[in-house]
């Protein structure tokens, strides 16, 4: 009914249609259809993903964030966006108030809002991107191959998702993400001026 309502906006009134934000679920957090739900047991979950052909992705958000809001407003509803990680990533949400029972890779299980404090995460969203196959013992935090601390914009999250799909972080060059990011924007902006 809402996007009736905008799309009658846009033809009466010329008004810019606005991006529509994913849901909220009843624990307060933004759900987008390409989010799995799951039982939890992070070693599952990676191996589900690799099933796929998928790369998995831990998704920390909470009640209330802003930043969070704005990455659900602002830049996943981007079909590139979106439609990207959709292809090519398996998200699992966590909430970092949350008290869902999760199993970490190293076989640990205990409420989402004490692992994370395990894990050391002090604000959301942060995205935890994992590799293929994590080392036995190891905490999903340790085996991460990259983490994404923040909101940002349309190309540096897509550019993030990029990198760790292709597993830029693998080569060896000195084009680490930033590198490769701010040669990704110099691509983007010649693509512009042709």
């Amino acid at each position: 009914m809402k996007r009736m309502i905008l799309a009658l906006a846009v033809l009466l009134g010329g008004l810019a249609m606005p991006a529509v934000a994913a849901e909220l679920g009843d624990d307060g957090l933004h759900k987008e259809d390409w989010m799995r739900e799951t039982f939890l047991d992070l070693r599952e979950d990676l191996a589900e993903a690799g099933a796929e052909g998928k790369r998995m992705a831990l998704m920390i958000e909470q009640r209330g964030c802003i930043y969070c809001k704005k990455m659900h407003e602002e830049v996943y509803p981007v079909p590139e966006i979106s439609d990207y990680i959709e292809e090519n990533f398996f998200v699992v949400q966590l909430n970092l108030h949350g008290d869902r029972e999760v199993t970490d890779l190293d076989g640990e299980t205990m409420a989402e809002k004490n692992l994370l404090r395990k894990w050391g995460i002090l604000f959301t969203p942060t995205v935890i991107f994992l590799p293929e196959e994590a080392p036995e013992g190891t905490t999903a935090q340790q085996a991460a191959v990259a983490v994404m601390p923040g909101a940002f914009q349309q190309g540096t999250t897509l550019d993030m998702y990029t990198w760790v799909n292709e597993k830029r972080y693998e080569m060896e060059n000195d084009e680490d993400f930033q590198r490769y990011h701010a040669r990704r924007i110099k691509e983007r902006q010649a693509g512009q001026d042709q």
